[in-house]
């Protein structure tokens, strides 16, 4: 099982869990509009523990794009070991009514 930690709150999910579902399921505030297709940044995280060495292509290749160096697309992230993150944008503080489109389980090919 994987420990996330997000401010004040933690909570375990199964490891090899999109982080960014892991997060929304477990009632963090987090905004993922193009429902996790690594194509809009909303989901961008920054972690202070825990961030994997490994990175998808399509998360690599939109943090360079974007001059994101220090963020992470939760979208592209697996849950494991112990992670402390804190979400860049959230539903509350922007102008849309909800996150986005739920991302699928699996990571896109």
């Amino acid at each position: 099982m994987a420990h996330i930690n997000v401010g004040d709150k933690s909570f375990e999910a199964a490891d090899g869990v999109r982080l960014v579902l892991a997060l929304e399921d477990n009632g963090i505030d987090i905004l993922h509009r193009c429902g996790g297709n690594a194509a809009c940044t909303t989901c961008k995280v920054t972690f202070t523990e825990g961030e994997p060495g490994n990175m998808t292509d399509a998360e690599r290749e939109l943090i360079e794009k974007r001059d994101l160096e220090g963020m992470r697309l939760s979208c592209q992230i697996l849950t494991a070991g112990t992670m402390t993150v804190e979400p860049a944008m959230l539903v509350s503080t922007s102008e849309v009514d909800g996150p986005g489109d739920r991302p699928t389980d699996e990571l896109p090919a």
